[in-house]
């Protein structure tokens, strides 16, 4: 009797375990749907509602994703991180239901022609994943048009620091924010040249932040506020030499 009593202590202690593993690694699984978009070489190789461009240069990769309405929330989400798995499809989920990492790079439009179980899957108030095709494998048969998934938000792991893209004219400036790491969604950003004061950017669509200042032939600095109230400034990052279309590396979360 002691040893069974043992035994199941034991087990008790290694599920208790898992479970507190899990609650670390990211919040609460919520349902959703995803489906894939076709690429030639399987991946989603450039970047829309975000304004990322090219999204094997912007690090995102294959590992990205255009998201319904309700989950982009007007481009506020662009850059947070989604851990996905396929569930409840024993034809179409992969045995043991990995799970991928994916980056919100996009918006997935919504189609009211069609109904919400087919073909309408960003339909408002649906919550849905439109995935690259290589990502889509690696969780579900590339044949399943649409799956039931799980997701949760978790912290994004980057290489390197966030990435400033200058871009604009003497009366206009704006910089596109990547590779943000930790929550991975910007949500403040300002800059500050040799003669200015840190000057509030507006957000102009997705991750491209402006503001109506000639900071020409001043080095330049950025304090980046992300959703969980972070806030991250990288000094001098872009030198007084600095042309648009440049882009210069910070510090990471």
């Amino acid at each position: 009797m002691g040893f069974l009593r043992s035994v199941f202590l034991c087990l008790i202690l290694v599920q208790s375990c898992e479970l507190a593993a899990s609650s670390d690694s990211g919040g609460e699984w919520k349902s959703a749907t995803a489906t894939y978009s076709l690429e030639t070489d399987g991946s989603l190789t450039t970047g829309g509602a975000c304004g990322y461009g090219d999204l094997h240069r912007a690090t995102y990769g294959k590992y990205s994703a255009g998201l319904s309405a309700m989950l982009f929330n007007r481009g506020s989400t662009c850059g947070a991180c989604f851990e996905l798995r396929c569930v409840d499809h024993i034809i179409w989920c992969l045995p043991g239901s990995p799970s991928v990492i994916l980056t919100a790079t996009d918006f997935c439009p919504p189609n009211y022609g069609l109904s919400g179980d087919y073909g309408g899957w960003c339909n408002f108030p649906q919550e849905h994943f439109e995935m690259s095709e290589a990502a889509f494998a690696e969780i579900a048969e590339r044949r399943a048009d649409m799956v039931p998934v799980q997701y949760r938000r978790v912290k994004c792991v980057r290489s390197g620091g966030l990435r400033f893209t200058l871009s604009g004219n003497s009366h206009f400036y704006q910089v596109l924010l990547t590779n943000v790491g930790l929550d991975g969604e910007a949500i403040a950003v300002k800059v500050k040249g040799s003669k200015t004061g840190w000057i509030p950017m507006a957000r102009n669509w997705g991750q491209n932040w402006q503001c109506n200042v000639d900071l020409r032939g001043q080095p330049l600095s950025f304090e980046v506020t992300t959703s969980d109230r972070r806030t991250l400034t990288s000094y001098n990052v872009a030198p007084p030499s600095w042309q648009f279309g440049q882009t210069f590396e910070g510090k990471q979360f």
